[in-house]
C-alpha cells in the first residue's frame, strides 16, 4: 500500500478492511517469533561447534546400532541409539487425531529424533512432546512439490511459527527434469532462508525415483550450494523409495558436510543397517517402533504399518 498519493495515514488506515489488517497481525506477529528463535541459538558442543552432543558420542550409537560405514553431519538426531537415527513418521492423508497423538507418545516412549508430520498437526504435536526430548519435523510443498517457491517460503515460515524444528521440502522435480536449474535453486533457497533464521534444519526430498542418476547429482549439488543441512531420498508417496545405491550416491556428491536422509520403504533394522552402511546419517520410516523393538531383541508386532 503506497503512502505517495498525498493522503493523510488516517484515511488509509480507516479503509483497510478487517482482513488486511488481521493478515498484517500474523505477519509481524510471525516475524518476531522468527527473530526471537532466532536470537535464542541452541548450545553446541566445545569439539567441532555443532548442535546437540559431540562427535564421539553419536559416532559410538550409531555404531552400537550396526553401522559399517559412518557419513557424520552436524545436525543430526537426539542421541538416543537406533531410535535417535529415525523420524517416526506419519504423513498419510487420512491419519486422524488419535493416530498423531499415538505417534507423539510412541516418539516419547523410545526417544526418536523427530516426529514427522504434515503442517495441519505441528502444532498439535509441538504441544504434546513439550519438554519430551523429540523435535517436531513437518513438510512443505509436499508430496509433489509443484508449487512456486513463495508459496512453500511461506509455508516454511508458518511450519516453524508452529513448532517445527525440522522441515523437509519438496523440490521443484519437474524444473529439475526441465533443466532449469535456476529456478530448482531460487526454490530451495526460499525454504532453506527461512530455516536458517532460526537454527531450524532444512532437508530436501529429491525424489530420487523419478530421477536419472546425473540429475540426482545435480539435485544434491543444488542442495549443498542452497545451504541444506540434508538431502532426502523420498517422499514415500513416489514411484520408489530409499534405495543403497541411491544414498550412496547421494553421500558422494555432498560428501560429510552435510546429511544424507533415507525415507521410504525402511520397514526393518536390515534395511536401516543397510542405509547407514551407505551413507545415511537419518531414517525416515513409519515403521519406527518395530526397528528400535528388534535392535533390542525385543519381538516386534506380526504386522507392518501401512503406509507412510
Amino acid at each position: 500500500m503506497s503512502l505517495d498519493s498525498g493522503r493523510p495515514l488516517r484515511s488509509i488506515v480507516v479503509q483497510m478492511t478487517s482482513q488486511e489488517e488481521l493478515q498484517r497481525l500474523i505477519e509481524i506477529i510471525t516475524e518476531e517469533v522468527i527473530a526471537a528463535r532466532a536470537r535464542r541459538a541452541p548450545g553446541r558442543c566445545a569439539c567441532h561447534a555443532v548442535v546437540n552432543d559431540c562427535c564421539p558420542d553419536r559416532v559410538r550409537l550409531v555404531v552400537e546400532a550396526g553401522a559399517t560405514r559412518l557419513g557424520v553431519h552436524a545436525a543430526g538426531g537426539a542421541p538416543a541409539g537406533v531410535a535417535g537415527m529415525i523420524d517416526h513418521t506419519l504423513l498419510k492423508p487420512d491419519a486422524a487425531r488419535a493416530d498423531v497423538e499415538k505417534l507423539c507418545r510412541e516418539a516419547a516412549e523410545f526417544r526418536f529424533a523427530t516426529v514427522c508430520v504434515n503442517p495441519v498437526w505441528v502444532a498439535d504435536c509441538a504441544r504434546w512432546l513439550r519438554g519430551a526430548g523429540v523435535g517436531v519435523c513437518s513438510v512443505v510443498g509436499f508430496p509433489l512439490g509443484a508449487t512456486t517457491a513463495d508459496v512453500k517460503h511461506y509455508e516454511a515460515r508458518r511450519a516453524i511459527f508452529d513448532g517445527a524444528v525440522e522441515l523437509d521440502m519438496v523440490m521443484n522435480v519437474g524444473a529439475l527434469k526441465s533443466g532449469d536449474v535456476r529456478t530448482v535453486q531460487r526454490d530451495i533457497e526460499a525454504v532453506v532462508e527461512a530455516c536458517r533464521q532460526c537454527q531450524v534444519v532444512s532437508k530436501v526430498i529429491i525424489e530420487a525415483a523419478l530421477l536419472t542418476d546425473q540429475e540426482k547429482v545435480t539435485a544434491c549439488s543444488l542442495s549443498k550450494a542452497a545451504g541444506a543441512d540434508f538431502v532426502k531420498t523420498s517422499t514415500g508417496f513416489g514411484p520408489g523409495g530409499a534405495t543403497a545405491a541411491d544414498v550412496a550416491l547421494m553421500r558422494r556428491i555432498v560428501g560429510a558436510d552435510m546429511g544424507v536422509k533415507a525415507a521410504g520403504g525402511v520397514r526393518d533394522l536390515e534395511g536401516l543397517k543397510a542405509m547407514v552402511a551407505a551413507g545415511a546419517s537419518r531414517i525416515g520410516a513409519s515403521a519406527g517402533v518395530k526397528i528400535v523393538q528388534e535392535s533390542t531383541g525385543e519381538k516386534p508386532p506380526p504386522t507392518l504399518p501401512a503406509g507412510y
